[in-house]
């Protein structure tokens, strides 16, 4: 009976220990932490009921017809599952990590969820050196982007058990091998770690720890933290799930408010008299953690790149006219085979009763597309921001570049948002609604995040210098970026 309990005190964490609240929206949040970390079975339960809808849309639609023209959302098992999955689910959990952090990973993910059931009765293994690479979060993403295009996979339920179905697969295959009771796919792999890492960067909430607090308790036992955070120095959002377990752990650790620009202007780079001079764990200077080259190629060549060419390409008359030309090229030199369509629809779509076929010469084309538009994208930003950073001091250094790149995960997640919930309007319009009201709510949330955007870099900018001069040089090359940015989103939604 005492080891039972012992295990299922490091389970569902130590007993909570709440520290006082000092403010209106700090009970509110400590309410809500403690709710966390007191109701871990409604949440289990909650997790189990998550996976099995998830598991619905992705399998029911497999043994459905495809709809014809006349299917509805609400009538059709596979409209209403590509609805649910693009246009609902995907959208609006990049919102939530902007809003709460990543409580949709420690609460209600499916993919968390059974991966750490795997993790639990697992091998238990250690955890092997190529899995700690820092390039996994773009590479993955990068992946699961072009390969999603490829196939399809915001319209046919094949593409979406592949890629959707795949990835949860290789959750629990990881989760079986490595870790015990741990979310280790989560923590390395998992092909939106990284974007979601850096949208919570954004959130006006996070877990507090009082590290003089916790230094001065007795030892309890310990909390389970099934993403891996070391907490006595956990000092932003980026990593945390919002699980709760930790929740008044020590009476040091709370759910807590804090300015939404905290992580990115404090803990971003490494500030001058911060990590610089040693100062790694402090709450002012993180920079050592949080600020990596991998995350600047996330942001620049990834989101708002590889994402932009993969949103991109099917409104393009610029797509449309390298095909027609690249066409022509080969029928003249007679290439035959690069027009055969005869290929698996897991490698590329293949649907020829909803006349919907790629041949070699498309898949190329859109894979080719999607990097020259990551490619050019991604150089350009990386040039402003780096000639913008150069401005701040005495020439160019990298871990001011990575922080003052950190300014754009506004812009970066708004060009998520909405390029995803250009399925939502495509299928709402499909179902004979209007929604006048879009166009003008797209322009708004790009102004407010370039705003946001311009309002970090200010911000940055002041960690290094006061000279009005360098810090209005830093600001040019980060409205320049914007400016790109904002002009690719024009291109699809205004100008094409």
């Amino acid at each position: 009976m005492i080891e039972q309990i012992a295990v299922r005190v490091v389970h569902e964490g130590a007993p909570r220990l709440p520290p006082a609240p000092r403010s209106r929206t700090a009970r509110v949040l400590s309410v809500v932490g403690a709710f966390l970390h007191d109701h871990a079975r409604a949440i289990r339960a909650t997790q189990w009921i998550i996976v099995l809808v998830y598991l619905a849309l992705m399998v029911l639609p497999l043994i459905a017809p495809l709809p014809d023209r006349h299917a509805r959302i609400l009538s059709h098992i596979t409209l209403f599952a590509q609805f649910m999955f693009w246009g609902i689910w995907w959208p609006f959990v990049l919102l939530s990590m902007v809003l709460f952090g990543r409580i949709w990973c420690g609460v209600l993910c499916p993919e968390g969820t059974l991966s750490e059931l795997a993790s639990r009765h697992g091998r238990g293994g250690a955890i092997p050196r190529w899995m700690r690479w820092g390039g996994w979060p773009f590479v993955a993403f990068a992946g699961t982007t072009i390969y999603g295009q490829l196939v399809s996979v915001y319209q046919y339920p094949g593409a979406v058990l592949v890629v959707l179905g795949g990835s949860t697969v290789a959750a629990m295959v990881v989760g079986y091998l490595y870790g015990r009771d741990k979310r280790v796919w989560c923590k390395y792999l998992c092909p939106v770690n990284g974007v979601f890492n850096l949208l919570s960067r954004l959130a006006p909430v996070h877990m507090k720890v009082d590290v003089a607090a916790y230094v001065a308790s007795p030892r309890t036992q310990g909390v389970n933290c099934a993403p891996l955070v070391p907490l006595r120095h956990m000092t932003g959002a980026a990593d945390c799930h919002v699980c709760g377990r930790c929740e008044g752990y020590r009476g040091a650790i709370a759910l807590s408010p804090r300015s939404p620009t905290e992580e990115i202007v404090m803990y971003g780079g490494n500030a001058q008299g911060g990590v610089a001079q040693g100062v790694v764990h402090s709450t002012n200077h993180h920079g050592a953690v949080h600020n990596s080259a991998w995350y600047s190629v996330l942001i620049a060549f990834g989101m708002l790149g590889l994402a932009m060419g993969a949103f991109h390409w099917t409104a393009s008359p610029w797509f449309v006219a390298a095909k027609v030309g690249a066409a022509q090229w080969l029928a003249e030199h007679d290439i035959a085979w690069m027009f055969r369509d005869d290929i698996p629809w897991f490698i590329l779509t293949h649907y020829p009763d909803q006349n919907d076929v790629f041949n070699w010469l498309d898949g190329s084309l859109i894979l080719g597309y999607i990097l020259a538009t990551a490619l050019v994208m991604g150089s350009a930003i990386t040039l402003a921001i780096g000639t913008g950073s150069s401005l701040l001091g005495k020439g160019w250094t990298a871990d001011r570049f990575h922080h003052l790149m950190q300014s754009l995960i506004p812009i970066g997640g708004c060009g998520l948002f909405i390029g995803l919930s250009a399925s939502t309007v495509t299928l709402l319009r499909s179902e004979g609604l209007r929604m006048a009201w879009v166009p003008g709510t797209r322009v708004a949330m790009l102004v407010g995040a370039t705003v946001w955007s311009c309002w970090l870099a200010w911000r940055i900018s002041g960690r290094y210098t006061q000279s009005l001069p360098a810090r209005l040089g830093a600001m040019a090359g980060v409205v320049a970026a914007l400016a790109l940015v904002n002009y690719a989103w024009a291109l699809m939604f205004w100008i094409w």
